[in-house]
Formats: C-alpha cells, sequence, structure tokens
C-alpha cells in the first residue's frame, strides 16, 4: 500500500515504480535508485514487471491504468512518452527540470525525447548502445580471428568458426532479438539517414529499397550460421551461452555487459566490445526513462524531487555502471567510464548525425506500428520459404495502411466529427 499522507498535508513519501529490470544486473540498478531514493527520504515500492523490452511492462500499465490504478513512477521509454503524455496521463515536471538545468546538461536527443507540447514529462536516466558486438578474445585468438569490422570480416570470421566447430554467434528466435538483429544489420547497410526512411518515415519506397533486401538477405544468412542452436530464449540466457563459451560473438545491446561481468567475465581480457559489423561509425540507442503519473497532487513534491536525483551527476554515474547504459548528461566524466562506456558516450556525443533510434526499443515509431514491424520481420526470419521481396511488400503495405491512419483515411480527422 502507498503511504499516507503526513499530517502537515505533504506528499506521500513512497512512490510505486512500475519497470521491466529482473535480470540480475538489472535489479542491482534499480535497488541502486532505491538506496539513493531513501537517502533523499522517498521510498521506492518495486513493481517489477518480468518480459523482455518491456512487453510485459507494457501490458500491465495499461491494464492498471484502465483500471484507476496507474503508478506514481513507471518506465515509458521512446515514442511511448509522447503517446501516453497526449492522453493527459503524465506529470510535467518543468519545475524539476529547470531547477536542475536540464537543458544546459542533457543531450539535444535526449532533451527531444522527453518533451511533449514543450512539457518535459520523463527524467532521463541512461543511454544503451544497441549495435554492440560482444566477443570471446580467447576464442577469436585460439583460431588467429581479429573481430570483423565489414560484413565481409563478418562472414569469413563466422565461417572459420563454424568449420572448426565453434558456434559463430549467440542469438534468441526470440521476435524482439530478431528485430534488433535486423535493425542493426539495415543500419550498417545503409546509415541512419536511410533508417529513419525505414523505421521513423516508414516510407513503401524504403521498405522496396535494396539496401532493405540486403539487410534482410544477411539476416537470413546469420541464421544458416546458427540455425542448429535457435531457440525462443530469453536475453540473459543468451548471454549465458557466450559466457559459457558456446559462441564466440554476441550482438546485443551494452545491457549485456554486466551480466557476463557477474558470471565472471572480465572486460577487455575475456570478452571485450566492439561495435556490430559496419557500424562503427553509428550509434543504435535506447534510452531508460521513468515518467511520472498525474492525478493524485500529494505526490507530486515526491515524484519531483525523484525526478530531480535521477538526472544527478552521483546517480548517473552509479546506475550507468550498474545498468551497462551510458550518461545522458553532455557534463559526464569519461574517464569513471570503461572502454565499452567510453566508446558508446563518445559516439552519441557526435549528435544527430552518427545517430540512429532503436526501433524495438520504441525511440523510432508509434507502438501499434512497431508491433506490426517486427511481427513481419519476425514472419520472415521463420519462414525460410519467404524471400526479402515477400517481406519487403509486406513492409510497403503496412506503410501504406500507416500512412492512410496518420493521414485520417478512415474519418479520425474528418471535419464533422468535431462539431
Amino acid at each position: 500500500m502507498t503511504a499516507a499522507p503526513a499530517g502537515n498535508g505533504t506528499a506521500p513519501a513512497t512512490l510505486q515504480v512500475l519497470h521491466w529490470w529482473t535480470s540480475s544486473s538489472e535489479r542491482k540498478a534499480a535497488n541502486a535508485l532505491a538506496a539513493r531514493m531513501a537517502e533523499e527520504g522517498l521510498e521506492w515500492k518495486d513493481a517489477a514487471i518480468p518480459g523482455g523490452a518491456g512487453l510485459g511492462a507494457g501490458k500491465v500499465l495499461k491494464s492498471r491504468v484502465l483500471a484507476g490504478d496507474a503508478p506514481e513512477v513507471t518506465q515509458i521509454i521512446g515514442v511511448s512518452i509522447a503517446e501516453w503524455a497526449e492522453l493527459g496521463l503524465l506529470l510535467e515536471i518543468d519545475n524539476a527540470a529547470a531547477a536542475a538545468n536540464w537543458n544546459g546538461v542533457l543531450f539535444p536527443t535526449i532533451q527531444n525525447l522527453i518533451r511533449h507540447r514543450k512539457h518535459v514529462v520523463a527524467a532521463p536516466l541512461g543511454i544503451h548502445r544497441i549495435n554492440t558486438l560482444f566477443y570471446n578474445r580467447a576464442l577469436l585468438a585460439q583460431h588467429k580471428l581479429a573481430p570483423p569490422q565489414s560484413w565481409a570480416e563478418f562472414q569469413n570470421v563466422a565461417l572459420r568458426l563454424k568449420a572448426a566447430g565453434v558456434a559463430p554467434l549467440a542469438q534468441s528466435s526470440e521476435a524482439w532479438q530478431v528485430a534488433a538483429l535486423f535493425e542493426t544489420l539495415l543500419l550498417a547497410e545503409s546509415g541512419p539517414e536511410f533508417y529513419r526512411d525505414l523505421f521513423v518515415r516508414r516510407d513503401p519506397a524504403a521498405a522496396a529499397d535494396r539496401r532493405t533486401a540486403e539487410a534482410l538477405e544477411r539476416l537470413r544468412t546469420i541464421k544458416g550460421w546458427i540455425s542448429n542452436q535457435l531457440d525462443e530464449k530469453p536475453w540473459p540466457d543468451v548471454v549465458r551461452q557466450f559466457a559459457r563459451k558456446e559462441a564466440a560473438m554476441m550482438i546485443m545491446g551494452d545491457w549485456a555487459k554486466p551480466e557476463l561481468v557477474e558470471r565472471g567475465m572480465v572486460l577487455d581480457e575475456d570478452f571485450a566490445c566492439a561495435t556490430a559489423p559496419g557500424t562503427s561509425r553509428y550509434h543504435l540507442y535506447s534510452v531508460d526513462s521513468f515518467s511520472m503519473f498525474a492525478g493524485d497532487y500529494r505526490h507530486m513534491p515526491a515524484q519531483e524531487r525523484m525526478a530531480r536525483l535521477l538526472v544527478t551527476p552521483a546517480v548517473q554515474s552509479e546506475y550507468n555502471q550498474l545498468k551497462g547504459a551510458v550518461s545522458v548528461r553532455r557534463d559526464a566524466d569519461v574517464s569513471r567510464m570503461d572502454s565499452c562506456a567510453r566508446a558508446s558516450w563518445t559516439s552519441f556525443a557526435q549528435g544527430a548525425a552518427a545517430q540512429a533510434p532503436s526501433l524495438v526499443h520504441r525511440m523510432a515509431t508509434d507502438e501499434a506500428s512497431r508491433d506490426a514491424i517486427i511481427a513481419e520481420i519476425h514472419r520472415y526470419f521463420l519462414d525460410d520459404k519467404a524471400t526479402p521481396a515477400d517481406a519487403q511488400r509486406r513492409l510497403g503495405a503496412l506503410f501504406r495502411l500507416f500512412n492512410l491512419r496518420s493521414q485520417g483515411a478512415f474519418g479520425a480527422q474528418n471535419p464533422d466529427r468535431r462539431r
């Protein structure tokens, strides 16, 4: 239960926090935030919902809001922030942002992400790099191989490892993990501008483009490397597979790094981070953030205090070291970052020309469009009879439908309906 308001009318000190951080390292990051809050007289009441990419948490949040039981604080990320804010459900935390000079210290991309109609409606926590290549240093050295930097090198390394009886890549056939691999392959093939044409602007011409076909072909090629070990493993199981040396490489967001360390692997000794082949100049990003639900304004002072706390340098540093992410602040101390984090933060700091918003992690488009695109990519991946042209046609049809919907073709924007 939420604590009752104090007798002097101040806001309750207890805030229920709904999130999807349930792996071992994620729990440590959440616990660190809870401890920091406790130092400020705020109690974190945990409401963790299992499920990779927040799929389960999103469903629970919607059902709770419909039932009139919204948590005071919830993990909402990317375009979903604007969707919830448009419903008028999120607390505007402009005062907290102004008092802590968020405009002065946050990266521009982060500022845009947490704003809706000129109001700040989310507190950013950390930036994850999705296009991270983890590789086992000993396994590659044993076979006299260097970490691949291009698709041609990736193919060569994978085929040589497979010929030697070593699985080239740890990978799950779970829908969101397949789509995350595909978006990385697309970025490598095309760069951020075309990536945005496909996943942000959802241009049917981009769906039909040869670069999309090439990325789909490469996804099918990778499936051929690992077809004998594919199943719908949750991401921590994929990390365990890599940690047990059952695969030489893994393409996954940098949240995998602290999980590997927990399993006894030492960064830059047992394993190392690079960028996925062909993406060294780019940062495919996801941003963790918390939003506060409006309605019961007794909670507002505590919610604002929590928001300010999350973006302070000390909390940013501690949280991101435990989570595997990097700070949302432009003034972060790079000297305190490990090699993987330093490369990520430096790349993101180059600005929008190097940045690509992750489709899978809600950075690129709305929830319904995201889910439909992921389903089509997954369908293609599972069906070996489907050709890239088939997948391109289906994606193009989806995009045309999305465009019709956004233009109000089904009467949504008929002026007569507003009378």
